[in-house]
């Protein structure tokens, strides 16, 4: 196969070169993804791979496999990019767990970390099928990891990825991003060893507890429903103890079953509640929220306002994250809004 994609390469047949980097558009946005923290930009970068390769194609001549080439230039292009943004985060990370008592501050300036529609982590297509179209593994997209690999900095980052995701040599990154091995192990060391401190020492300790599928369906149902019921006893009920909750882009965060039930009633309180539909993000559960304006009619509909990504345990729901953004309902493939009753 690399060999016929190389000469296809050098006689500049475009229909055959995209045919053969498209099958790897699905882990190369998820590659981009844990790079940049966007979904919006790790499109825009995988389309910056292939117009990178194109325009480079005279330099593959078959020197590695296309989804080699294709993971430097993509992880190059990232780094590129990384140079002049800032990093994106999660509420939690920035400042202690808020007040409910405390008036909700407006809209925060940091740029904040997006979710990740489990919809594009899978083959939509036969050309996306084969030995190169890696499975994404639960742990390497949560949004826990994802949000600690936004910490490291930028070549750490590269690095870690390239080694302890994809499984690549040393001195296969060091090649890809034009450095020595030695310098590529220090670069892993250090980002392991911030891992470390964050997630636990192996892999394995990346992903947190996970639910069995019964369990997660039946947290979901009843933290649906509670949603369209208005009621924050009945969320409060699924969570445990030390459960955290926030809506980027609202800087704030909350901490503890008490004090999110305090904030989710009065939140009902003022906003009422939600229509809602089932969805996934970061291979996990979540949850598209809809709600009619306070003055619209009962005939109004309900407009989309942001998504809800739930971490769920087997002892409960641990973790909130409801992303109040609108242009994400496109990338789910979710309606912008629903009818009334």
């Amino acid at each position: 196969m690399d060999e016929l994609a190389a000469g296809a390469m050098n006689r500049g047949d475009e229909v055959a070169f995209t045919t053969l980097v498209e099958r790897h558009r699905r882990e190369l946005r998820a590659h981009c993804y844990r790079m940049l923290g966007s979904l919006e930009d790790a499109e825009d970068l995988v389309q910056e791979t292939f117009l990178r390769a194109w325009r480079s194609r005279a330099g593959f001549a078959g020197a590695s496999t296309v989804r080699v080439w294709l993971y430097r230039i993509a992880t190059n292009a990232c780094l590129d990019v990384l140079a002049y943004r800032r990093r994106r985060a999660l509420p939690y990370e920035l400042s202690r767990p808020a007040d409910p008592d405390v008036q909700l501050p407006p809209v925060a300036e940091p740029v904040w970390l997006q979710p990740f529609p489990d919809r594009l982590l899978e083959p939509m297509a036969p050309s996306e099928q084969g030995p190169d179209a890696a499975v994404v593994a639960r742990e390497t997209i949560e949004l826990t990891f994802v949000a600690t690999l936004q910490t490291l900095p930028a070549r750490q980052r590269a690095v870690l990825v390239l080694r302890d995701v994809l499984g690549w040599s040393s001195a296969e990154v060091a090649s890809a991003l034009d450095t020595s091995v030695p310098a590529t192990n220090s670069a892993l060391q250090r980002a392991r060893a911030t891992l470390r401190t964050r997630l636990g020492r192996n892999r394995t300790d990346w992903s947190r507890p996970v639910a069995s599928p019964a369990r997660e369906r039946e947290v979901l149902a009843r933290f649906m429903a509670a949603l369209e019921r208005a009621d924050a006893t009945a969320i409060a009920e699924l969570l445990v103890a030390d459960a955290r909750g926030s809506m980027p882009p609202y800087p704030m965060w909350y901490e503890g079953r008490d004090t999110l039930h305090t904030t989710l009633a009065r939140g009902f309180d003022l906003f009422g509640g939600f229509k809602v539909l089932a969805t996934r993000a970061n291979r996990g559960p979540a949850v598209a929220l809809y709600r009619r304006r306070i003055d619209a009619p009962t005939s109004a509909p309900f407009e989309a306002v942001g998504i809800s990504v739930l971490q769920v345990e087997p002892a409960g729901l641990t973790e909130m994250t409801s992303f109040m953004d609108p242009k994400l309902f496109a990338h789910f493939a979710l309606p912008e809004a629903l009818p009334a009753g």
